[in-house]
């Protein structure tokens, strides 16, 4: 899952893109509303944690500009605790949540992880399908009740396809939502990482659909080592 983080103090900007990589994400930053507004609106994210008081564009602005061209990303924003006009304000601008500061990271990261969820129809931190339980709090990962440890950005491929079950997910959507912008995609290795999952998890869960990407399937089959390569 990839996450933009607008905020203008350094220090705290710091520590939630901190935060937020060691939870799983993948994570870029901007320091003014003019830069956020910018990568909100060219780059596809999962969620956006938005500062309101932002220099160059503030942050309501800049929320109301990405959801007037159509920009659907849950935005968390993060408003002063005494000003409850500034929550009244985002959410009229279509914000989808709330924190006030100051405030814990631990419920910055709860409420990304709900959004996220909420925007892909799960209702729980954990996802089911048939053998498989991926719990998106711990990013932890088992088969029939067997811990199964895969890498980070392993994880968060099979999370992604997850919160996509069922839906054919292309070899370049993987590509925008695992890696941040400064990364040297390549889309060779989205196959390599599918391979290396389907032999950890010891069932066929991954389908490749030739030609337009991959697909979770609903009822994963059991399958061994060399039908998973």
């Amino acid at each position: 899952m990839r996450i933009l983080v607008v905020e203008d103090d350094a220090d705290l900007n710091r520590l939630l893109c901190t935060a937020l990589r060691e939870a799983g994400y993948v994570v870029d930053s901007a320091k003014d509303g003019e830069e956020g507004h910018f990568l909100g609106d060219t780059e596809p994210y999962d969620a956006v944690v938005l500062d309101l008081g932002l220099p160059v564009i503030d942050g309501l602005k800049v929320l109301e500009k990405w959801r007037r061209a159509g920009r659907m990303m849950p935005v968390l924003i993060l408003t002063a605790r005494d000003r409850w006009s500034e929550k009244v304000a985002g959410f009229d601008a279509g914000a989808d949540d709330y924190v006030s500061k100051p405030f814990y990271t631990e419920e910055v990261l709860a409420r990304l992880r709900a959004l996220v969820r909420r925007a892909a129809g799960i209702a729980t931190s954990e996802i089911e399908i048939g053998p498989l339980r991926i719990d998106t709090r711990g990013a932890r990962v088992a088969v029939n009740g067997n811990p199964v440890k895969l890498t980070s950005l392993e994880y968060r491929l099979l999370a992604y396809l997850a919160h996509h079950k069922g839906r054919v997910v292309s070899r370049t959507e993987l590509i925008e939502h695992l890696y941040d912008q400064d990364f040297d995609r390549d889309s060779n290795t989205i196959e390599v990482f599918v391979g290396r999952i389907r032999r950890k998890l010891g069932v066929n869960a991954i389908e490749t659909m030739r030609g337009l990407g991959y697909r979770l399937l609903e009822n994963p089959a059991s399958t061994d080592a060399h039908d998973a390569s």
